[in-house]
């Protein structure tokens, strides 16, 4: 018997709340730091054309697994308002963060997550594996909520390519890892993009019931993960036995 080398965790969920967030006043926002950044338009055309362009890439995002960046489909809402924008346009960049600093100011770690993190560090390498269109949220909130260094390496879709439970996501994580699938652990909350995803990919599983997911979407799903776990501190708990490779 010996340890596991990795443990790969997911985040938005997994080790974090979201509390009191609307993608409407988010939109709002964008929206009017558009305006501000040069790009004046009437409020329902942006509407119409930001929401065609939305749903053009969230059937390619969840249908093929491609994770499309928010630049895609902003800069497109742009240019069919008349703009001529780029997904690499700066002002429109800050206009994104703009968008986004409701989402990083709405995350707050779970109870007992960063006692979780640095005891598994003590023994293994971690990583973090999370589907979010805009990378910079990601790092910007790890930062913010003070378990940034915890983590050896981060995966984000939005700069890999590939949405979980894609292969390929799971892949990469454990290349940046230097690890096996055999050698890995993942802790998620979502019964089809983590537990489905990193099972397809060859790792140990942990479900960990949360805020977007209970036990029965997890039965309802039908995967089955190594463990089953009601919150993080029961994880914390029977890290020693979770973590145990035979």
């Amino acid at each position: 018997m010996h340890q596991a080398k990795a443990v790969i965790f997911d985040y938005i969920g997994t080790l974090t709340n979201v509390r009191h967030y609307t993608m409407e006043a988010s939109i709002e926002k964008l929206y009017v730091a558009l305006i501000n950044a040069g790009f004046p338009s009437e409020k329902e055309m942006f509407m119409a054309a930001y929401n065609r362009s939305h749903e053009k890439y969230r059937l390619i995002r969840y249908g093929e697994l491609r994770e499309i960046t928010n630049a895609v489909w902003v800069s497109e809402t742009l240019r069919c308002l008349g703009f001529d924008a780029t997904v690499n346009d700066q002002k429109m960049k800050t206009a994104l963060d703009v968008f986004f600093q409701d989402y990083i100011d709405s995350l707050e770690l779970r109870p007992c997550a960063k006692m979780l993190l640095k005891k598994a560090k003590e023994f293994c390498k971690l990583g973090l594996i999370s589907n979010f269109t805009y990378a910079p949220v990601v790092h910007t909130s790890l930062r913010k909520l003070g378990i940034s260094n915890y983590f050896d390496m981060v995966v984000v879709s939005g700069d890999c390519g590939w949405r979980k439970p894609h292969l390929n996501i799971f892949v990469e994580a454990l290349k940046r890892l230097g690890v096996k699938a055999e050698e890995a652990i993942f802790i998620g909350d979502c019964p089809m993009e983590d537990i489905k995803g990193a099972l397809d990919s060859g790792l140990r599983t942990v479900f960990v019931r949360s805020q977007f997911y209970e036990n029965g979407d997890l039965k309802a799903s039908g995967q089955k993960p190594d463990f089953v776990a009601q919150d993080l501190q029961e994880i914390c708990e029977k890290l020693a036995e979770i973590t145990e490779c035979k």
